[in-house]
């Protein structure tokens, strides 16, 4: 499978198993001094309704140094924050980290003052995501 391609996410291909992506990603996100907020696994939500789902799951995490500029600029991108990582299995059993572009959200939002946060955040992003896969 090729990476899916939608408008405002970043799919990162991940050389680790969902559980050790996963690990990976809290490690790295706590070490940026972020927090976790919640871990929802998609897959067991499906699995108590009688479905089957790859595995799948979100992860939210953030820090308010970061989102709260962005939201005192403009209120509405707080439905886009916290940050959110999700981490699934295809049906080749690849793993992929995928993520929010903070590029098309600031642009979903008309953020225009907060160029500096917005380069930071999506740096972080990536070498997260980047530094989990590999």
């Amino acid at each position: 499978m090729e990476t899916p391609a939608q408008d405002g996410l970043i799919h990162s291909l991940s050389n680790y198993n969902l559980e050790t992506t996963i690990s990976r990603l809290e490690s790295l996100i706590a070490e940026k001094e972020m927090q976790i907020i919640a871990k929802l696994d998609h897959a067991a939500s499906a699995q108590k309704i009688g479905k089957e789902l790859h595995p799948t799951t979100l992860l939210l995490f953030g820090n308010p140094y970061a989102g709260t500029p962005l939201m005192q600029e403009i209120q509405t991108i707080g439905i886009d924050l916290p940050q959110k990582y999700l981490i699934w299995e295809d049906q080749e059993k690849k793993v992929w980290i995928t993520h929010n572009d903070p590029v098309y959200m600031s642009a979903r939002h008309n953020i225009e003052d907060n160029e500096a946060i917005l380069k930071k955040i999506t740096a972080a992003l990536q070498t997260i995501a980047t530094a989990a896969g590999n």
